[in-house]
């Protein structure tokens, strides 16, 4: 099972399908909106993916964030929720949004969601409702990382090497002091 890609992004001409070149060979991949955003205009990303097998296919679906990829678990756990509905989903409104909906109970909130009915959205709730704990701390400390690790390829590093050392970096750092304590490291 493929899990992680890391390569060269080609956003294709439909909806929600990017390429992703690893070192020469071409991953097709359907992303959510917000994956997608995240990754266009860069020269290289990181997509973690979940390898869909049915009997006459196999898909990938990748995410920008391992959030995204959890919601979209979760989604799939869903009576009548397939993968296409959860990424659907996903690209209508940010993710700490759709958990809000699902823990307040709000059907009609859901249902302006692309291709889901009242039963569907009743099922989401029923099944969902409580469970999806979105750490907004964590939230918080990934986007503070990925924005270091923006700022840090956006200098000239290489992403491997940037990757590498913002993982080392304390979980509640500051995006000034994370690019210090990281261009510290990556100098020497």
């Amino acid at each position: 099972m493929i899990g992680h890609l890391r390569g060269k992004p080609i956003i294709l001409e439909d909806d929600n399908d990017v390429l992703v070149d690893v070192r020469g060979v071409g991953y097709s991949l359907l992303c959510s909106q917000n994956s997608i955003a995240d990754i266009q205009g860069q020269a290289s990303c990181s997509l973690w993916v979940h390898t869909h097998v049915r009997e006459d296919r196999i898909q990938l679906f990748g995410f920008s964030t391992v959030t995204e990829k959890k919601l979209f678990l979760s989604l799939l756990k869903v009576n009548g929720v397939g993968p296409k509905l959860a990424i659907g989903v996903l690209s209508a409104m940010a993710l700490d949004k759709i958990v809000s909906l699902i823990d307040d109970g709000d059907v009609k909130g859901l249902m302006k969601l692309p291709k889901v009915g009242k039963k569907t959205a009743e099922q989401i709730i029923l099944s969902l409702k409580g469970k999806l704990i979105m750490d907004q701390s964590k939230a918080k400390d990934f986007s503070t990382k990925k924005d270091i690790v923006s700022a840090l390829v956006n200098l000239g590093f290489r992403l491997s090497d940037v990757e590498f050392t913002v993982d080392k970096l304390k979980e509640d750092v500051t995006v000034q002091e994370g690019v210090r304590e990281a261009l510290a490291s990556l100098s020497q």
